[in-house]
Order: structure tokens, then C-alpha cells, then sequence
């Protein structure tokens, strides 16, 4: 009987009368030639059974069969590149960092900084800690008189004397207000918007005391606190026939009030609206700040006259025109409130023509706390490059354009409608003394009258028949600022704090007279100005009147057209720092301004009822 032989080949298979004994041997054999011949796997694990077997060459990830050794590789890679990633991650956390120093600020910045110090030294009433000024103390809290105004305290002094001037210290927070809200990313950037935010409020809250802010009509107001008048003889002590600290007087302070005063109300309306648009993220003081505005325009309007014509500021701060601060003031108050009928009064021909705008004359296109004209003419301007009202603004917003247009082509070196010292300085005012102010304002307004062209994609202008880019107006601003800083025939900062040579007998009298517990009488105090050495006090930030036109200057605390800081003059130099301070890519900011402003379209008509058949 033949079988198949599990090996592979033919099997004979013995008979079954075989003993055990055959089959045994017979199966040894068998054996024995089986094991000679090598046996594939199959073969060996039927005779080995679950045994040690082999390790695979390959890993089975289910969808994609890889070599067990790349595999292990390419884990073993991974788990590295994570330790050391760990590793390094730690080292970064734990190691001490080394931040690398942004670029030290510009010079325009660094002054900024300091010339807004100025108004920490000027302020007026109980002081807040934070006014940082060390030899400032609270002063005149009893300004003042039985009455509407029994509260006047607050607000700034004037200049080197204790008079609250209330005509230029209108215009100064006005210039502030404006700076802050074309310039607001600047100030914050500087560190400075806050500063400065303070001392617009400590103005605006002043203000709001000097009138009935609470009612729609009103028939006076203040014009001035602290007397000026030196006619009286030497036993009439006021502010200015007295050499004393603020913090030391105690003779009268006298209110000066006004029934007609259109320049002051108008400025002062100025001042309010332009603060409430500061002010428009706090929504009720901005409201407040609106309503005393609108006061003090109406009353303006309503009872015409000059505030100085019958009073002692006439000889300090005289106005000779209202008509300026009507334009100036209906223009802000368009501006906050949005209201069509402020802007017809801004743009009426008759009142431009009052206020001087289509004639030449001295002080065309100079800007100051007594012609707000050139202001209004740019800030007209504005609206016409960013919004175009079209008809029936267009015609005057034009002129206003293209008369803002000449006198920027005026501040150019290239022209000869304003003089110029040897050493660069603009004689705005024509060789009178204390030019610095003139030419800080003209700064601000030629820097921001290029930001305007910037923002709206106006490469220049023309003067006459040649074309001028936008960056001459900066280079002259610079020029100008450069020279307030120290680029001048002197090499002297005439703003006090700013660089290592600066004035050191500014004529101040808190600055000039030491603390150190001792109350100087009226008189006493006069040793103090009279003294030839420094004041004992520093008075960072304050711009003082300027040199003469032939570039010279004298630092004598007695002579105050030279060394003498004002309020007004201050905040022209606070807008044109801030102006050219920075990244020049950083202009202005075009809408906050427009705030309170409609659109300047008609509203689209509602859509037609569906058809009906």
C-alpha cells in the first residue's frame, strides 16, 4: 500500500502483519532521511510547534507596511527633536532676557515732554498731588467776589505774574485741543495724552465758573481775576506792582467782568467745544462742555462788542476785532455740534470780509491769541479737503482754500512777505519783540496744513505758477522749531529745561523767588528780580519771549521781552511739537474731528412698495 509521504515523496506502507518492532526501526529510518534534508518554515513549525520565533524585518502601520529599522529611526528622531525642543523652551523661560531698547525719542519729543511742564508751574487754586512741580503750592484760593462768581478759583496764570487772563488763556487750551485731536496718536505715543488731556480740563473747568454755564442766555461774564494796573502808584498792590510767590499774596484780587465782549465769549465758546471734542468719549462732561459753548456763542452774538475796549487788558492783551473769533468760534462749534447753522455763519461772505479775509495787511496769515483768522482758514480747508459739502458751502470754503494756500506760500523762504533774522528765525510780527510764539503757531499750522495734503492725497500746491511739495511746509516748521531748540547764532534753547544752555533768569515770579518758609512782602520780594544770579527755581518747559531781530538776546529776569513765558505762547509750542514729533508716516487723525458731524450727503429715499398688479 502505497500513501503520500508528508516530506514529499511516495510512502510504502508495510503490512499490518509487521510487528511494532519493524515499524519502529522502519520509521527511524525514515527519520533519519527526513532530518538530512533541509526543511523549509512551514515544515519546521509543524515539527517545533509555538517556539522562539523570528523577529519581522517590517512594521504593519495598516495602511502603509515600513521597514522596522526606519521605523525606529524615524520615532526615535522624533522623541529627540521633542526633548530638545523641551530643552530649549526651558533654557529661553528660565534665562534672563535682554529686551532690546526702542530708539531713543526724537528731539521734538523729548521737548514736548518738557514744555508741557510749563503748565504744571501755571496752574492756579488747590493743586493736584500729581502736579510734580516741587516749589508750586496752592495759591489764591479765595479768587473770587460775592455772587454769580464767588468761586474762581482754578485755571492758569498768565505769564510771569499771577493774572488770569482769561482772552489768551481762551486761545491757549483751544490751540491744546486742536493739537490733541489731529494729533491724539502722537501725545499718546509720547507718553503725553493724558498730561495734557488734565490740562485742558483744568482750563475748561475753570471757564465754566466764569459764567452761568447752567442757562441757555446769559448777559455777562468774567474777563479777568488779579489786577495789572500799575498807574496807581507804588502803595497799589496788585500783580504786577508786586514781586511775590502766588502761594505768598494777600493784597485784593479784583474780578473784571464784561457785558459785551463778543472776541472773549466767541474764544471762550471756541475753547468749550473744542474741549468737548476731546472729551466726546465722556459723554456728560463732553454734553456740559457743548451747552456752555452754545452760551457763550449766543451771547457773543447777542450783545456785540470788544472785551477790552473798556477795560485794563487793553494794555496787555487788547483785541481790536471780534469779527476773526466769530469765524473761529462758529467754526468749532460746528465741529461739536453738528448743527448746519454754525457753518452758514462760518462761511458767510460778509463776516470773512469783517474779519479781514480778502485783504492783505501786517498780520495776514499770522495766527495768534489776537487774529484767529489764519486758524480758521485751515480748519475750514480741512473740511472742504475731506468731506467737499459742495453747494452752498463751496464758493467760500474755495476761497478759504486757496487763501490758506497763499499764506503757507508766505512762510517760505523763496518769499519776502515776512523777514528773516541771520540766523533763520520768521519775523512774523515784523521785528516787535517776543517773535518766538508767532512762529511756533506758524509751525503747527504749516505742518498740519501738509498732514491735510498727505491725508488726502495731495502731493502740493501751487504758488503762483510753480508747484511746491508738501514737505517745504515741514522743512520750514523744522526750521523754525530747530531754531525755538537751540539751532540758532547763540546755540541757546529758548525753551527753559531743554538742552544744557537755556535761559536762567526767566522772568517768573514763582520761579525767581526761593521756598524756603519765608513769606516776602510786595517790596521785599523785588530783591528777588533784581538779583543778577539764576532763579533758585527751574521752570522747565517755558518758552520764553524770544531775541530780537537782529538774533540778540539778553537773559535778564528784568526785561520781559526777552525772558518773559506766556500761556498762549506755550501752547503754540506744545501743537507744533507734537506736529513734527515721531514717525513722520504718522499724520493725523482724519475723523474724530467729524464726530458730531452728518453726513454730508442727502438721505437716500425709501425704496418703492412691492408691485402690485
Amino acid at each position: 500500500m502505497f500513501g503520500r509521504d508528508p516530506w514529499g515523496g511516495p510512502l510504502e506502507i508495510a503490512a499490518d502483519s509487521a510487528t511494532d518492532d519493524d515499524r519502529s526501526r522502519n520509521l527511524q529510518d525514515y527519520d533519519r532521511a527526513a532530518l538530512s534534508r533541509p526543511l523549509d518554515e512551514t515544515q519546521q513549525s509543524w515539527l517545533l510547534g509555538p517556539g522562539e520565533q523570528k523577529k519581522k524585518k517590517y512594521v504593519d502601520l495598516g495602511c502603509v507596511i515600513v521597514s522596522r529599522k526606519i521605523f525606529l529611526w524615524t520615532v526615535g528622531t522624533l522623541v529627540a527633536a521633542g526633548l530638545l525642543a523641551g530643552l530649549i523652551v526651558l533654557i529661553v523661560k528660565t534665562v534672563p532676557r535682554h529686551h532690546h531698547r526702542p530708539p531713543p525719542p526724537d528731539n521734538y519729543t523729548l521737548a514736548l515732554n518738557k514744555a508741557l511742564m510749563f503748565f504744571n508751574a501755571q496752574r492756579s487754586g488747590k493743586l493736584p498731588k500729581h502736579n510734580n512741580v516741587s516749589w508750586r503750592g496752592n495759591s489764591c484760593l479765595k479768587d473770587g467776589e460775592p455772587g454769580l462768581f464767588k468761586d474762581l478759583t482754578g485755571g492758569f496764570y498768565d505769564a510771569g505774574d499771577a493774572i488770569k487772563f482769561n482772552f489768551p488763556q481762551s486761545f491757549a487750551m483751544t490751540m491744546l485741543s486742536w493739537s490733541v485731536i489731529e494729533y491724539g496718536a502722537k501725545f499718546e505715543a509720547a507718553g503725553e495724552l493724558n498730561h495734557v488731556k488734565e490740562i485742558i480740563k483744568w482750563g475748561a473747568d475753570y471757564f465754566l465758573k466764569t459764567f452761568n454755564h447752567t442757562a441757555d442766555t446769559i448777559d455777562r461774564m468774567v474777563a479777568q481775576v488779579g489786577k495789572g494796573d500799575t498807574s496807581g502808584g507804588p502803595d497799589d498792590e496788585n500783580d504786577h506792582s508786586c514781586w511775590t510767590r502766588p502761594e505768598d499774596i494777600d493784597y485784593e484780587r479784583p474780578v473784571f467782568q464784561c457785558s459785551s465782549c463778543s472776541d472773549l465769549a466767541a474764544e471762550m465758546a471756541a475753547a468749550l467745544a473744542s474741549a468737548s471734542i476731546v472729551f466726546k468719549d465722556e459723554k456728560a462732561y463732553s454734553q456740559k462742555l457743548v451747552h456752555g459753548a452754545k452760551t457763550l456763542f449766543k451771547f457773543s452774538r447777542d450783545q456785540r462788542g470788544r472785551y477790552s475796549a473798556s477795560s485794563e487788558a487793553a494794555q496787555f492783551y487788547n483785541s481790536t476785532s471780534y469779527w476773526d473769533e466769530f469765524v473761529w468760534g462758529a467754526t468749532w462749534m460746528y465741529y461739536a455740534t453738528g448743527n448746519n447753522t454754525y457753518l452758514q455763519l462760518a462761511t458767510t461772505p460778509g463776516l470773512a470780509k469783517h474779519a479781514g479775509a480778502f485783504w492783505g495787511g501786517p498780520s495776514y496769515g499770522v495766527l495768534s491769541w489776537e487774529n484767529k483768522l489764519a486758524g480758521a482758514q485751515v480748519l475750514l480747508s480741512r473740511l472742504r479737503l475731506f468731506l467737499s459739502p459742495g453747494y452752498p458751502y463751496e464758493e467760500i470754503l474755495s476761497t478759504f482754500h486757496n487763501q490758506t494756500n497763499l499764506f503757507m506760500c508766505s512762510f517760505l523762504p523763496y518769499y519776502t512777505s515776512f523777514n528773516r533774522t541771520k540766523g533763520g528765525l520768521i519775523q512774523l510780527n515784523h521785528g516787535a519783540p517776543q517773535p518766538l510764539q508767532y512762529a511756533a503757531n506758524a509751525a503747527f499750522l504749516a505742518t498740519l496744513f501738509s498732514d491735510y495734503m498727505k491725508a488726502a492725497d495731495t502731493p502740493g500746491w501751487y504758488c503762483g505758477p510753480k508747484f511746491y511739495s508738501t514737505d517745504v511746509l515741514r522743512e520750514f516748521a523744522e526750521t523754525q522749531m530747530n531754531y525755538i531748540l537751540g539751532k540758532n547764532p547763540r546755540k541757546m534753547s529758548y525753551v527753559v529745561g531743554y538742552g544744557t544752555h537755556y535761559p536762567k533768569q526767566v522772568h517768573h515770579r514763582g520761579a525767581s523767588i526761593p521756598k524756603n518758609n519765608v513769606k516776602y512782602t510786595c517790596k521785599g520780594g523785588l530783591k528777588w528780580r533784581d538779583s543778577t544770579k539764576a532763579n533758585p527755581n527751574i521752570i522747565v518747559g517755558a518758552m520764553v519771549a524770544g531775541p530780537d531781530r537782529n538774533d540778540g538776546f539778553k537773559d535778564k529776569r528784568n526785561n520781559y521781552n526777552y525772558t518773559e513765558p506766556t500761556l498762549a505762547g506755550n501752547a503754540g509750542l506744545v501743537a507744533a511739537l507734537v506736529a513734527l514729533s515721531g514717525d513722520t508716516d504718522v499724520g493725523i487723525d482724519k475723523n474724530t474731528i467729524f464726530s458730531a458731524v452728518p453726513p454730508m450727503f442727502p438721505t437716500a429715499p425709501p425704496p418703492p412698495a412691492p408691485w402690485k398688479p
